[in-house]
């Protein structure tokens, strides 16, 4: 009877595996004659007991295993929704990034002490510019902005007052820049300045003005290339003006003499042939400084300004300040006297952190038929061409992105040297 009882024994496990039917299967052996000799009633009731457990146990996992089943088919049915939301939030994610606006405002008092004029001139002014840039590809970028002032073509200020009134907001910048070819963009429409200015001065360009028409840029970091063809006026019907251009090219080098010391060299010519033209911006005797003749009844152009340029540039270290040292000279092919204009100066310092300051000095001195008057600095000695004198300047970073400036200018204008003094405080905030 042992012997049949432990041949019974291993069966259990395998049994154990569908508890409903071990069950009755016990009892079914409990109930035969030879069995029920061998196992007592006590221990039979002990071993069903325990199937009655399992039994119970295994019920509980498989409601357990349904209901992580019918879970696993819900997040399955979710999960396309879910990639293509997310793909959507990608998708704008990318057009933001691709989109960036920027911009300024600065608030400025200015006096303006004049020889020539029976008063000294005090006047509050706002300048607000805003530019968005899109991103339409790897290659193309498009941008347009928009800034405060009238149509003046280099100034974009805003004199405070008439009882409050609006104020003008012009088409500041509208154009396409491709960067299809290596170190190199072309531009088109209406941009800013594609030259290089040394020390960021207006000897012959003011920093407000925005040409129109296609510029190429190249730089490779040591060797650098501008190109432009410009427009001054491009419609030509009968009565107006005649379609007048401005050309020019720029070459220059660019050397890092060592980790904190950088020269600059180049040379540009522009050509500007505007000679038996009027004026194009302002009163017929609006000539910014050039010389200007009588022909057929109406104020012309005397010359052409074909523009010879040469200019370096040095940037170095004092101590832990940035510095910099600049020369900029050019000569007009076209004139035979008051031909040449020259400027020189220095800064050191750099107002860009909170608490940080820089001053520099200036002296500039243009002769009045060395450059296009219209297009020079509009501040300096009253603007356009034929003055001379000192520009000093000082700012202080109050915070980031958020300057103090003080400018103040000592110049001789006119053929009488008259003295012009101009004085500019001015609060700048970028974004």
């Amino acid at each position: 009877m042992k012997h049949r009882f432990a041949s019974l024994t291993p069966s259990l496990p395998l049994l154990s595996r569908q508890p409903k039917a071990t069950a009755l299967l016990i009892a079914s052996i409990a109930l035969s004659h030879p069995v029920s000799a061998a196992v007592d009633e006590a221990t039979l009731e002990k071993l069903i007991a325990q199937v009655a457990a399992l039994t119970e146990k295994v019920d509980r996992l498989e409601a357990a295993d349904q209901e992580l089943r019918e879970e696993n088919m819900s997040l399955r049915k979710t999960l396309p929704t879910a990639g293509a939301r997310a793909t959507t939030d990608n998708r704008k994610l990318a057009w933001t990034e691709r989109l960036k606006v920027k911009g300024d405002l600065r608030y400025r008092y200015e006096n303006i002490d004049d020889e020539g004029k029976s008063q000294d001139r005090n006047r509050s002014r706002l300048r607000a510019r805003i530019e968005a840039q899109a991103q339409i590809n790897d290659a193309w970028k498009i941008g347009l902005g928009l800034a405060s002032g009238s149509d003046d073509p280099v100034s974009s200020n805003q004199s405070l007052g008439g009882a409050g009134s609006s104020k003008d907001i012009n088409l500041d910048l509208a154009y396409f820049d491709w960067s299809g070819l290596d170190n190199s963009h072309v531009i088109g429409g209406k941009f800013k300045n594609p030259f290089h200015t040394p020390g960021k001065h207006s000897l012959i360009w003011d920093g407000d003005y925005r040409p129109e028409g296609l510029a190429f840029k190249y730089d490779n970091g040591s060797i650098f290339a501008n190109a432009a063809y410009l427009y001054l006026e491009s419609d030509d019907k009968a009565g107006a003006q005649d379609e007048e251009s401005i050309w020019g090219l720029q070459f220059g080098f660019n050397s890092e003499l060592s980790e904190s010391t950088q020269v600059i060299i180049g040379l540009s010519y522009y050509n500007l042939p505007v000679a038996g033209s009027t004026t194009f911006y302002g009163d017929p005797d609006d000539s910014f400084g050039n010389t200007l003749v009588m022909e057929n009844g109406e104020l012309v152009y005397q010359h052409n300004y074909e523009e010879l340029e040469l200019f370096g540039e040095l940037k170095f270290q004092v101590g832990q300040l940035p510095a910099s040292l600049f020369v900029d000279w050019v000569e007009n092919q076209d004139a035979d006297a008051n031909e040449t204009g020259w400027a020189t100066g220095f800064k050191l310092g750099a107002a860009k952190t909170p608490g940080s300051w820089q001053f520099g000095y200036i002296y500039q001195d243009l002769e009045a038929d060395a450059v296009f008057g219209l297009t020079t600095d509009s501040d300096f000695a009253g603007g356009g061409t034929n003055g001379k004198g000192h520009i000093l300047k000082a700012a202080y970073a109050l915070d980031k992105n958020a300057v103090l400036a003080i400018n103040y200018f000592i110049n001789e204008k006119g053929d009488q040297e008259d003295d012009f003094d101009r004085l500019q405080m001015d609060l700048k905030l970028k974004y």
